[in-house]
């Protein structure tokens, strides 16, 4: 038989000193939660210890159906989108007045004795107001069948700010406001349906700012021989990419064409276009770097004359519309070369300053026409609304990526798409 170890470890004697104390002061002893205590020694078990979960293992818990929604970055696409709120708010609004109504017609009964009292004393908390979006608010300020000037300035402004939030040029949104108004202070509008006539007003109005193109292809098949574009912009707009896809799709329609390295300043420059032609199977015209550039388009097109090429794409150098002496260069190509088209450049994600990039090499070569590149990050469209309208100048061309593909033809829907419009 074992016999019990001499010594009783700590925790037991002030427990037994405990229990001594409750029975002397008339207590119920508190319940002993009895612990094996290890045996000292060999014979002793070793218990693992779990580790804290800690770092990033401890995000692993974490439920993911808690996290917040992502937003629309496009402030427009934010204001338009609280028709579903205005709606949910409507028909919650008015379920509580049918419920009131309800109520009032039932005979009043004894109140009952509640089973719960609130505490003596406490105050009823604050209810907070339902969020009122911006159809919603619109909502409220009409209280008749029509809309007055008054009330179309009120709730105009929120549109306004969204809109400059998109890059829209401040010319175009006094068109929008004066088509809007047009259209919702003159005919009867329904309280209930003022989100679906609001957004079908403006995209109307936006659609009504883009001036009708037309097909490049068609122009360079029925016109003499050769055809001669020239594509102007500022540094880094995707011009060469942009003469480059071009070329390919002229060769895609059995379009004949030649390219003149017109860049003679930026490093590369020249390497690049060589490269292009090289992929293209297209013939490239060069000189050396720092050459005339009007020299380079000369000897393109005579070329072209010479071989009977259908087209001559010239590229030329990227300049700031606020260098004079570089726009200055730009003309002297342009009178030597006696472009049948010009085509602008431009970022579709510089906004305003797209815009008026366009309208100053509007100014200084005559443009026909825009091509607007990196479409395909383009998150709010104010570009695409704004240059048209301010030039006078048809879009013809989306660039949508880098590949000989990725050169779509201008379609309003992608832009009415982009701003929540439609779709």
């Amino acid at each position: 038989m074992e016999r019990e170890p001499s010594y009783r470890p700590i925790p037991r004697v002030v427990e037994e000193r405990k229990e001594r104390q409750e029975s002397q002061s008339g207590q119920a002893p508190t319940e002993r939660i009895h612990r094996p205590i290890p045996r000292m020694g060999p014979s002793a078990v070793s218990r693992p210890v779990a580790e804290p979960v800690v770092g990033n293992h401890a995000l692993e818990s974490v439920d993911k159906s808690v996290a917040e929604p992502v937003v629309d970055p496009n402030p427009i696409v934010q204001v338009l989108s609280a028709r579903k709120e205005a709606t949910t708010e409507r028909q919650g609004r008015a379920a509580a007045e049918s419920a009131i109504a309800q109520d009032n017609s039932q005979p009043r009964s004894a109140p009952s004795v509640a089973t719960t009292a609130a505490p003596i004393g406490a105050q009823p908390g604050p209810i907070d107001a339902p969020r009122k979006g911006f159809f919603s608010r619109l909502r409220d300020k009409v209280a008749t069948v029509t809309i007055s000037e008054d009330k179309f300035e009120q709730f105009f402004a929120d549109l306004e700010m969204a809109m400059l939030e998109s890059s829209i040029a401040l010319e175009v949104i006094d068109k929008i406001k004066e088509d809007l108004k047009t259209e919702l202070t003159t005919k009867p509008i329904s309280r209930g349906n003022i989100e679906q006539q609001v957004g079908s007003a403006l995209g109307k109005s936006i659609s009504s700012l883009f001036v009708p193109g037309f097909d490049v292809v068609q122009r360079v098949r029925e016109a003499q021989k050769p055809y001669i574009i020239c594509f102007v912009g500022i540094n880094g707009s995707g011009k060469t990419t942009t003469i480059a896809k071009v070329a390919h799709l002229l060769r895609a329609q059995g379009i004949s064409s030649v390219l003149a390295a017109g860049d003679t300043f930026r490093a590369a420059a020249i390497a690049q276009l060589e490269e292009h032609g090289r992929r293209l199977g297209v013939k490239v015209i060069k000189h050396d770097y720092g050459a005339d550039p009007a020299a380079v388009a000369f000897d393109a097109i005579a070329y072209a004359k010479a071989h009977k090429v259908d087209a001559v794409l010239i590229d030329t150098a990227g300049r700031l519309h606020s260098n004079t002496n570089l726009m200055a260069e730009l003309k002297k190509v342009v009178r030597v070369a006696k472009p049948d088209l010009t085509l602008f450049i431009g970022e579709a994600i510089t906004g305003n300053d797209c815009v008026e990039q366009a309208r100053e090499f509007a100014k200084a070569t005559n443009l026909d026409g825009i091509v607007l590149s990196k479409q395909d990050i383009d998150d709010k469209g104010g570009a695409a609304v704004s240059v048209s309208f301010i030039t006078g100048k048809p879009i013809l061309y989306f660039g949508t990526g880098q590949g000989y593909d990725d050169l779509a033809p201008f379609e309003p829907s992608v832009v009415l798409r982009a701003l929540g419009l439609e779709g």
